[in-house]
């Protein structure tokens, strides 16, 4: 059964990946699972500097879904370099850096220290929506998205992903742009902004009183993303959004996606990736699949209105 999929110069052994910031640096899950087992470990977004973080309360439950307001609490680049990625190497692990940063200069120089770290993967975090200064801002802006996604690729030879925000009009423009910047791949998509009250407090269960809607509630978006960017743009697409079941990524896959990130799910089930992996393969025994190419896309080849 080959699960083999490629982004840019990047084969995965599988396309099942963790999703940023949802399992910290990855060797959380070391213990539930072999974390050479799945395609690639992406770890949470990594800044310039040790960052704190939004104030409490910064995650709430919702129907279907999770909000989460953390503001990218991270150990900085440095450290991670230097602390965690030796480790996670170790066991074996694909790793991808997710990268974020208040300035373009923030961006590429973060770039250059995972390039020269020999980190496999990069994602650029062009999407939270829980930050006041860059994130989101940077994202909605194709001419700013190509920019720092084309300086980015200049210092960085790895595979390169953009991922994307839904709190816009027409994605399709955003995808354009870091297709035509270099760009490996681009995930689709980050979390929806959104909020939630306390009816007993009449108060904002967030700080921030917005926060990333996560989880289920929003897979139907995201795998309309996924469609529009694959059938439309011609990039590799990384799913992300609402995956719990081998069925969603067969949905994810079958529109077009060529890898998937799996994250809410992780919190009630972090032995769950190697449960899909051999999910997915067993689904694809089931049908006499002998490829994973065999569903990638076929909704979009068939031309599907």
């Amino acid at each position: 059964m080959d699960l083999s999929v490629s982004l840019g110069p990047l084969t995965l052994k599988n396309p099942i990946m963790t999703a940023s910031g949802c399992c910290e640096y990855g060797l959380e899950l070391a213990e539930f699972f072999p974390l050479d087992s799945i395609g690639a470990v992406v770890v949470k977004g990594l800044s310039p500097k040790p960052r704190k973080g939004n104030p409490i309360p910064r995650i709430a439950e919702t129907s279907s879904g999770m909000l989460n307001s953390i503001g990218l609490q991270n150990i900085g680049v440095d450290a991670f370099i230097r602390e965690k990625l030796p480790d996670l190497l170790s066991l074996g692990a694909t790793v991808a850096a997710n990268i974020f940063g208040e300035t373009i200069e923030d961006y590429v120089m973060l770039a250059r220290f995972c390039n020269e770290a020999g980190i496999p993967a990069l994602e650029l975090n062009l999407s939270c929506p829980n930050v006041h200064k860059g994130g989101m801002e940077f994202g909605v802006d194709p001419d700013v998205l190509h920019e720092i996604t084309s300086r980015c690729r200049a210092v960085y030879a790895g595979s390169l992903w953009v991922k994307l925000t839904p709190n816009i009009t027409s994605i399709v423009p955003l995808a354009e742009a870091a297709k035509s910047a270099g760009a490996d791949a681009v995930t689709c998509i980050n979390t929806l902004r959104g909020m939630a009250i306390d009816i007993k407090t009449g108060k904002p269960k967030l700080h921030t009183i917005f926060g990333g809607l996560s989880g289920p509630a929003i897979k139907p978006v995201a795998l309309r993303f996924t469609y529009e960017v694959a059938s439309r743009v011609g990039i590799p697409v990384i799913g992300c959004g609402g995956i719990v079941r081998v069925e969603d990524i067969v949905e994810f896959l079958l529109a077009g996606a060529t890898a998937v990130q799996v994250g809410t799910i992780l919190f009630r089930e972090p032995d769950c990736p190697t449960t899909l992996v051999h999910g997915l393969s067993s689904f694809m025994e089931a049908r006499g699949l002998s490829s994973i190419h065999d569903l990638i896309g076929k909704m979009v080849r068939h031309g599907t209105p």
